[in-house]
């Protein structure tokens, strides 16, 4: 094999490891932390989470929505309020089982989001 077949089949490898965790599509149960600086707790709560096609999270917490689109290392995050966007930032990112983890190192900030599917309507 090639340098260069070896070269890319590393780097497609490496593309569907970050991806393998992703779950299906559909709705879940989240619970959404967030920490800012490396002192202080972690701030988190309920939040309702719908995973797209495309590797795409919508992360709904009351009235704020995280829109999220994972590529192979790094996830685009934009932060809307109603149509209002807010924040914008890319990050790397991993997942812990079933937790994604980022962080926003311009303003020493982790999230992370753990999901559970939902129970099923009676």
């Amino acid at each position: 094999m090639t340098v260069r077949r070896t070269a890319c089949l590393l780097l497609l490898l490496a593309a569907s490891a970050a991806g393998a965790n992703t779950p299906a599509p559909g709705r879940y149960d989240g619970q959404f932390c967030v920490t800012v600086a490396s002192d202080s707790a972690a701030s988190c709560g309920p939040a309702e989470v719908d995973v797209l096609r495309g590797r795409e999270l919508r992360v709904r917490i009351s009235d704020i929505v995280y829109r999220l689109r994972l590529h192979s290392s790094q996830v685009e995050v934009v932060l809307m309020h109603g149509t209002m966007q807010i924040d914008e930032f890319v990050a790397a990112y991993d997942w812990a089982g079933t937790a994604l983890q980022f962080h926003d190192l311009d303003k020493r900030t982790h999230y992370e989001l753990r999901l559970t599917p939902r129970a099923p309507a009676r």
